[in-house]
């Protein structure tokens, strides 16, 4: 029995401290992870883009876009970003904290098609919007500026870099058609690979490395052994992203596209990814959005936390004596442990979350209250310490167990409906909610337990006035 107590507190002080040095880890960098604390919309603002669809389309198709669009978002990095349907034809995406607004407008709304097409040993500008024989009629693409960019189609040999293009007047309808030699729908996209700053053959290139399936991939590798030294251009989205000169074949159907910025070769991969967009759409709005609540918000919020846990520890103290001293040393475990978790997963921190968070502190020691009651309970009957410790726990387990899954539910419950209806402010609350209540569990049951154990044999605690109790018969045995 003293060997499973000591090994439990070696435990718990190991979950201490790695969760200590995660909520002061310097530069908020944990094994190469970000663990900066992330705020939400509310506390810190960010942006508000309404896509709207260029045809219509009926709602299966809406919703199929809409988890495209989340997909990339979560490939942004964006945590708590908010993604739902509008009308018969938008979507409201609303992204907290974004550092590059218009590169995670135009991630959004590209549609994520990739072709390489044949235009007869003619080179075109980067940027120059075209009409292929996958997609003779892009009604929503106007030509956009297309970083400078290359391909690399041989590791030997260095790419052909394109020049800075210029914005190209919308699609004329008398264009010519290219013919496409890829398919988009061939695309592998278990293929698509970042590999930033681990180009080939330029060592501060960021590339994405793909590959094409099926008949895509037949038709590329024949199209580039027959065409040596002749050009090639590849269509994003039917714009132009660059035309690289042939170097050798591509066997397999596999490449890399090289950018010379991290971020362009982020928006691809993603666009890549996380699959195609099943509509066009253009960007009726986009807006910077202030933080609706803001620091002051933030800062009383961190005071009555601070408050909430000190009136807690002390009717501990006060009521239970040495019994509520390990409850607090339990909750303060808790709370480390919590905005570890907060900062690993990561969790964005929106009021109604913090809010979340402190009703948990209240459940956390719940517990305790519980198995307390029931110790002194046992003690009063003349149930010797240990015994008592470990009746008390038992008799109190049910109701603890009980109590903890109806909240459960309930957070479940929360976060189904605000997930639902893209209302990030109800999933905050239901995610730190329920992730307090599971930690309390391990706080009240594993932690206070050890600790309680491990104080049996110490004089100290066979005092009747550590558990408030005038005499307690079973503590001298």
């Amino acid at each position: 029995m003293r060997n499973r107590e000591i090994l439990s507190l070696v435990l718990i002080l190991i979950v201490a401290a790695v969760s200590l040095f995660i909520d002061f880890a310097p530069g908020n960098s944990f094994l190469g992870r970000d663990v900066a604390i992330r705020l939400g919309l509310d506390l810190q603002g960010g942006t508000q883009v309404l896509l709207k669809s260029e045809i219509s389309a009926d709602r299966e198709t809406m919703q199929t876009a809409k988890g495209v669009i989340e997909r990339r978002v979560n490939g942004l990095g964006v945590s708590e970003a908010v993604v739902q349907l509008s009308g018969a034809d938008r979507i409201i995406v609303e992204l907290p904290g974004v550092k590059d607004p218009a590169q995670a407008v135009e991630t959004l709304r590209g549609t994520g098609r990739l072709e390489f097409i044949d235009t007869q040993g003619q080179f075109l500008q980067a940027g120059t919007v075209v009409r292929t024989t996958g997609n003779p009629n892009p009604l929503a693409l106007t030509t956009q500026p297309t970083p400078q960019a290359t391909a690399v189609l041989d590791p030997n040999t260095a790419p052909v870099p394109t020049a800075v293009p210029q914005p190209v007047p919308t699609i004329d309808p008398n264009m010519p058609i290219y013919a496409n030699i890829t398919d988009g729908k061939d695309l592998d996209t278990r293929s698509v690979q970042p590999r930033f700053g681990s180009s080939q053959t330029l060592s501060n290139q960021f590339a994405v490395a793909f590959a094409f399936t099926g008949q895509s991939a037949s038709r590329l590798e024949t199209f580039t052994s027959q065409n040596i030294q002749k050009p090639m251009c590849i269509v994003l989205d039917n714009v132009v992203f660059s035309c690289p000169v042939v170097q050798a074949a591509l066997v397999g159907g596999s490449g890399e596209i090289t950018t010379s910025t991290r971020a362009d070769a982020e928006r691809i991969y993603n666009q890549l990814k996380y699959g195609a967009l099943p509509l066009s759409f253009q960007v009726e709005s986009s807006r910077t959005v202030s933080a609706t609540l803001g620091q002051n918000s933030v800062d009383a919020s961190v005071r009555a936390g601070i408050i909430g846990i000190t009136i807690v520890a002390l009717f501990m103290l006060l009521y239970y004596r040495m019994p509520g001293l390990l409850a607090t040393l339990a909750l303060l475990l808790y709370t480390a442990i919590s905005f570890a978790i907060y900062k690993l997963i990561p969790v964005t921190l929106t009021l109604p979350g913090i809010a979340g968070f402190i009703l948990s502190i209240g459940i956390a020691v719940d517990a305790n209250v519980l198995i307390f009651a029931r110790l002194r309970d046992e003690l009063r009957h003349g149930k010797s310490l240990r015994l008592a410790v470990e009746q008390g726990f038992d008799e109190a387990w049910p109701a603890i167990r009980d109590s903890s899954a109806s909240t459960l539910i309930t957070s479940t419950i929360l976060f189904l409906f605000g997930n639902s209806f893209g209302v990030s402010l109800i999933i905050g609350f239901a995610l730190t909610l329920g992730l307090g209540v599971l930690l309390s569990l391990f706080t009240a049951v594993v932690v206070t337990r050890t600790l309680l154990r491990l104080t049996i044999p110490l004089s100290i605690a066979q005092n009747p006035w550590m558990y408030d109790m005038k005499e307690a018969p079973g503590l001298q045995r």
